[in-house]
């Protein structure tokens, strides 16, 4: 046998990069192995072009796609308090010619992106294809709406979750349909169980959080979470830390309003639910306020 060059194995395997061909008695080995190497590649395309086909190893792999396109979505934070409910995303679709005057002037904040008002007493955060999310938030909130109509009360936060799981899950089960793209962080109230927080993926699982990230960095976010996260801490301490750990792992140097969603959950005077979506404005005040907002001079340099 020759020693093998640092080329890829298929070079040495085609006798190129090594200082001579393989001998003649190693010549079975390369076809076996040249063999080998092209089933395993046409095996694993046999199981990647259908929602509906798990591979030997009991894998979906339209699934994980769905997922790994969620993986580079802006990241998306979320953080449970004792007396509410805190989310954070990353906006990718940024620009000097974007037109913002509608998250500005009019609307219920936001710039309709990544944090959405699901219905009075639940606010969504999303990561992956916009396009499934705006499809699923239109979904969620015509839920909402039918059960607030046939029970005269907010729909339950677990219960919103599990519409949109089932509908999820639906698109992995039957053939001509893909899995949505798009994971959600569900942010709500209700008087059985207050203050909750739920994550919901492509295959139609759901979870309840104390505190969670989706999106890109999200194993960052997380452990610096698992590391400041307290039982019992309050919606002023979780907006603290939102955004402290929003500006250790976002990919932006600096925080601001042209790259950062911000809403919060409480609860009003007469303990009714009461769901803000901040406006850009608020979003840099409340950065000022803890120190994380833009420096003048950085700002004379943006404009």
């Amino acid at each position: 046998m020759v020693l093998r060059s640092a080329k890829s194995d298929d070079a040495y395997a085609l006798g190129v990069g090594t200082r001579q061909l393989p001998s003649a008695s190693d010549r079975p080995l390369v076809s076996i192995f040249l063999l080998l190497h092209y089933l395993t590649l046409i095996m694993a395309r046999r199981y990647d072009s259908r929602t509906t086909i798990f591979s030997p190893e009991g894998r979906l792999y339209q699934i994980e796609y769905a997922m790994e396109a969620i993986s580079h979505a802006g990241t998306v934070l979320g953080v449970l308090s004792k007396d509410g409910v805190v989310l954070a995303a990353e906006k990718k679709v940024t620009g000097k010619l974007l037109d913002m005057s509608i998250a500005k002037e009019g609307g219920y904040g936001g710039s309709g992106e990544k944090i959405f008002l699901l219905n009075s007493n639940v606010v969504a955060g999303v990561a992956g294809i916009a396009a499934d999310a705006n499809s699923l938030v239109n979904y969620a909130r015509q839920a909402s709406q039918r059960h607030l109509f046939m029970y005269n009360e907010d729909i339950p936060v677990e219960l919103l979750a599990q519409r949109l799981c089932d509908l999820k899950q639906g698109y992995t089960q039957y053939g001509g349909l893909r899995p949505f793209g798009v994971s959600l962080l569900y942010a709500g109230y209700d008087p059985h169980y207050e203050f909750q927080l739920y994550h919901s993926d492509p295959s139609g699982n759901y979870s309840g959080w104390k505190a969670t990230c989706i999106g890109a960095n999200n194993g960052t976010a997380t452990s610096l979470l698992k590391q400041e996260y307290k039982e019992d801490i309050s919606v002023e301490d979780a907006i603290e830390l939102v955004l402290r750990t929003m500006s250790k792992t976002m990919d932006s140097t600096t925080l601001g309003s042209e790259k950062l969603e911000f809403a919060t959950l409480t609860l009003d005077a007469n303990k009714n639910p009461k769901a803000k979506i901040y406006k850009p404005a608020e979003i840099d005040a409340l950065l000022q306020k803890h120190g994380l907002g833009k420096k003048e001079e950085d700002a004379d340099m943006a404009a």
